[in-house]
């Protein structure tokens, strides 16, 4: 079975499709640096919106989520606008955890597993 990648860097890929399953990289708001975390978190679900449509899928479909919190003290902050973005009745499996993030502008990081 052929791998997919989508937007490939030196690094890493944003994206790798293997079958039906559609991974994505730890998305960091680069749009919203050094923002509230409620306008990071919505940057970042906006730009795993993006990316689960370019690989043929959507939110609904998603299989697990990693949230990486600079700060646990913002968890209700993050969960507020996750809340109204997840789609009811089809929730991921889910981690959250507190963590140093690679560049302190940054205070949210999410990837997520989604199937097609």
């Amino acid at each position: 079975m052929s791998i997919q990648r989508l937007h490939v860097g030196d690094r890493m890929s944003q994206v790798a499709i293997h079958g039906d399953t559609v991974y994505l990289a730890g998305q960091v708001a680069v749009d919203a640096a050094g923002e509230s975390v409620e306008a990071q978190t919505r940057n970042i679900l906006d730009r795993i919106d993006g990316l689960l449509a370019e690989a043929g899928t959507d939110k609904s479909k998603a299989l697990s989520a990693n949230i990486w919190l600079s700060d646990m003290s913002t968890f209700n902050e993050m969960n507020a606008v996750w809340d109204a973005w997840v789609t009811p009745g089809s929730t991921p499996c889910r981690a959250c955890v507190e963590s140093k993030l690679a560049a302190p502008q940054f205070t949210v990081e999410i990837m997520m597993t989604v199937a097609r």
